[in-house]
């Protein structure tokens, strides 16, 4: 092997000296990775053709879908005109009736090479087939006056869904009469007068006690069922692939109710990467995707490795020596955020920093070392942090600087991006003003510039202000009209060439409590709020909040809201800001006196191959954000099955 003696790991790490070459790492990716499932943000209507759809299913290249419904019992077909990419769906004009069959049609699959079609419907709870002159082109189906019937199973007019096996050697079906799903045999492929009930069967009862959809991985290991008691998707595992009684719930789900309140369908793309869901609340199929990125080791290449995921993650082994020969490994695993400024992902990292007088509003340096504070007093606190953006490593500075003298109900405050300006807006002369600091970040060095700009034509009580990172736009929360008001700087960081763009966002019609502190993204897409201080009583209304903008730092374009509950931290919030990477955020409340700490990031989820035996049974954890863990492999057989052990864990 080679002597790589330029080898060096992350973190300052060393577990050992290393001799070995730096082997070779490939990237790829595998589908139907449902618990990195994320939805694509894209969808289609088909309420032209039908009010009330159900099945959805796709032609096996991605260029065709067809839907069927309750209201109209036609097959409708659209064309994509990008494979999977259900944004670029219309209408094909093409269409076939099965009213004559069945008047509630809620399934429907087709043959491999599109020549055939089945359809299950709940007034006869019968399954039909149908041939096509022309593959694919529903117009020319024909009834081939074959059916069978699931009621026995299925029970009573519930059936919901329908699946064949890739070789149309087995059929499912079920509905939510007893929440069950039943197997049945082909004795000829593909031919429903052959079929018979193979006596297997699946209950899903304990996860979804009204499912509406199934789908099965290409090999037929894995299954999954979307119902709308909680409105997600359920992933199974088959010991047995196309084994039905075999099943066995893995614990993961993925939920779609943001989407739509009512799914009745799942598919997905030939290689898994893409899902879609018919969601009959909105009359629309939305896309997601549920692809996850592969890591393959080459341990012809080399004996060590390093990889800092980005994503979710599957590591898998390649080339090992032949049998009778010990081939090793030492991975490198080093932790990394995956999502960063997320709501989904936010929880408590059970972290807080007390001080009085009460933090009103805060504001952190942009490399996490100094906190400032601002009380009702109209009096800025100084503090650091001995590990920056740790706040449970703050302490106060006894240095403080007093803007009263220019209002005593100053409650705003924020730093130009290099420390040296500061700026304060105060609600008794309606005015914001500007001060400088010799010392960059050093209150104690800050005086007033005899700088200001009256906001009083906007509103009475401002209470809350933002800079644009180039000191180009200031943003000014007024409460008494609950708007957001927009200011444009002519020269940078210079209140005095600051002037109305009368623009504005008004948010009472869509919050029914004071905006509180907010703050913008650095591209300006994206704008967060807390809530100001409210009764204890409304613990819905002490939120953080999230709007997105279609137009960067244009607060006339700010849309979508969403927030994430507080009431548990403090029921009096006051500020919130994010650390520069996304990572921490930090909520102020004048309950306790405390700046809280929550993590609003993952980490990617690693899995591994079940060849790996690891001393416990059970992998290890994924490495914490900043921290690497050391892992080794090694294996005397060729492959067929390696020792793993986690040689030291978060070392940093």
């Amino acid at each position: 092997m080679a002597n790589n003696k330029d080898f060096k790991v992350k973190n300052g790490i060393q577990p050992t000296v290393y001799h070995e070459g730096l082997g070779t790492v490939t990237s790829g990716s595998v589908g139907y990775y449902l618990a990195g499932a994320s939805y694509d943000s894209k969808s289609f209507s088909v309420s032209s053709q039908e009010t009330n759809q159900r099945g959805i299913t796709f032609k096996s290249d991605g260029t065709e879908m067809y839907v069927v419904g309750l209201v109209n019992d036609t097959v409708y077909q659209y064309t994509l005109s990008t494979a999977w990419d259900i944004s670029t769906a219309s209408y094909s004009s093409k269409s076939f009736s099965v009213a004559s069959q069945d008047t509630s049609p809620t399934s429907i699959q087709f043959k491999s090479d599109g020549t055939k079609m089945f359809m299950v419907g709940q007034q006869t709870s019968n399954v039909r087939q149908y041939s096509l002159s022309s593959a694919w082109d529903v117009s020319t189906a024909s009834y081939d006056s074959v059916s069978f019937s699931v009621a026995t199973q299925v029970g009573g007019s519930n059936v919901n869904f329908l699946f064949f096996s890739a070789d149309g050697t087995k059929m499912y079906a079920g509905g939510n009469t007893n929440q069950t799903i039943f197997q049945y045999s082909l004795s000829s492929a593909w031919d429903l007068s052959t079929a018979s009930y193979a006596s297997k069967s699946f209950s899903v009862a304990s996860q979804e006690g009204d499912p509406r959809g199934i789908f099965f991985k290409s090999d037929g290991s894995v299954l999954f069922v979307v119902g709308i008691n909680d409105d997600e998707v359920l992933q199974y595992s088959l010991s047995t692939s196309w084994d039905v009684s075999t099943a066995s719930f893995d614990n993961i789900s993925f939920s779609v109710a943001s989407q739509d309140s009512t799914p009745v369908d799942v598919h997905f793309s030939s290689d898994g990467e893409k899902m879609f869901i018919s969601g009959v609340a909105n009359q629309s199929v939305y896309q997601y995707s549920t692809v996850q990125t592969t890591n393959t080791l080459d341990l012809s290449t080399g004996s060590v490795f390093e990889i800092t995921p980005t994503s979710d993650i599957q590591i898998n082994l390649s080339n090992p020596a032949d049998s009778g020969t010990v081939s090793q490994a030492t991975l490198l695993l080093d932790g990394a955020a995956t999502t960063t400024y997320s709501f989904s992902d936010l929880s408590d990292d059970s972290k807080s920093y007390a001080y009085t007088p009460e933090p009103n509003g805060i504001f952190f340096k942009p490399d996490g070392s100094k906190l400032f504070t601002m009380s009702n007093s109209a009096v800025a606190y100084q503090h650091t942090l001995t590990d920056p953006n740790d706040i449970t490593t703050a302490s106060y500075d006894s240095v403080s600087f007093s803007l009263a003298s220019q209002d005593a109900g100053m409650s705003g405050l924020f730093f130009k991006s290099d420390g040296t300006k500061i700026y304060g807006v105060g609600s008794v002369t309606d005015t914001v003003y500007q001060y400088s600091l010799s010392t960059a970040w050093d209150l104690s060095t800050a005086s007033y510039d005899s700088v200001s700009l009256s906001v009083s034509a906007q509103d009475s009580i401002p209470v809350r202000l933002f800079f644009k990172p180039d000191g180009t736009k200031m943003y000014v929360d007024g409460a008494n009209g609950k708007k957001i008001f927009q200011y444009s700087l002519s020269t940078a960081w210079d209140l005095s060439t600051a002037s109305y763009d009368s623009i504005s966002y008004t948010y009472s019609s869509t919050l029914s409590y004071d905006l509180g502190q907010f703050f913008f993204t650095s591209d300006g897409t994206s704008l967060y709020f807390i809530s100001a201080a409210v009764p204890s009583s409304a613990a819905s209304e002490q939120v953080v909040g999230y709007s997105t903008l279609s137009t960067a730092w244009d607060i006339s374009t700010i849309g979508v809201r969403s927030t994430f509950s507080i009431s548990s931290l403090d029921t009096t919030p006051y500020g919130v800001q994010f650390s520069v990477d996304g990572v921490k955020l930090f909520v102020s409340g004048a309950q306790n006196d405390k700046v809280y700490q929550l993590n609003s990031s993952t980490g990617a989820t690693i899995t591994y191959p079940s060849t790996l035996e690891w001393p416990s049974g059970t992998a290890p954890t994924s490495p914490a954000i900043g921290d690497t863990d050391v892992l080794t492999f090694s294996t005397t057989d060729g492959g067929t099955s390696y020792q793993a052990v986690q040689a030291i864990n978060g070392a940093k």
